[in-house]
C-alpha cells in the first residue's frame, strides 16, 4: 500500500499535474469573468440597440397542457437568449485561448531557434584545396 502512495505522491508532485492543476482553475475564473463581461457589459448595449431586448428574457413558450384535475402544468420554454449569450461567452473565451496558445508558441519557436547550434562555418578555400589534394594523394597511393 505504500508503494502506491509513494507513486501517488511522486505523480501528484511532478510539475506538469501542478501546472495543469493550476490552469484549471484559473481557467474556471477566467470563464466567469467572461461570462461577467458578456451579460453585464457586453449584451445590455447590444439589447439596447435593437430595441431595449433583455437577451436573457428572450424565449419561446412552449404550449401548456391541462393535466387530470384541470391543473395546469409549467409551460417549458425554449431559452434562446441564454444561449447566445453563452455562445458569445464561448467565442470570446476560444479566442483568447486562441491567443495564448499563439503567444505560446511563438514563444516556443524562439527558444528552439536559440537552443539550436549555429551551423558549422564553411571550410576556407585554402581549407577545400589541401582537402582535395590530400584525397589525390591518397588515391596515388
Amino acid at each position: 500500500m505504500s508503494k502506491f502512495l509513494n507513486e501517488f505522491k511522486a505523480f501528484a508532485v511532478k510539475g506538469n499535474v501542478v501546472d495543469m492543476a493550476v490552469g484549471v482553475i484559473i481557467g474556471a475564473a477566467f470563464g466567469k469573468i467572461v461570462s461577467s463581461i458578456v451579460d453585464d457589459i457586453i449584451m445590455p448595449p447590444i439589447g439596447w440597440l435593437i430595441g431595449g431586448v433583455n437577451f436573457s428574457d428572450l424565449k419561446i413558450t412552449l404550449p401548456a397542457e391541462k393535466i387530470a384535475g384541470g391543473i395546469q402544468m409549467q409551460p417549458a420554454t425554449i431559452n434562446y437568449g441564454n444561449f447566445i449569450q453563452t455562445l458569445i461567452d464561448f467565442l470570446i473565451i476560444a479566442f483568447c485561448v486562441f491567443l495564448l496558445v499563439k503567444g505560446i508558441n511563438h514563444l516556443t519557436k524562439k527558444e528552439e531557434k536559440s537552443a539550436t547550434p549555429a551551423p558549422k562555418p564553411e571550410p576556407s578555400n585554402e581549407e577545400k584545396l589541401l582537402t582535395e589534394i590530400r584525397d589525390l594523394l591518397k588515391e596515388k597511393k
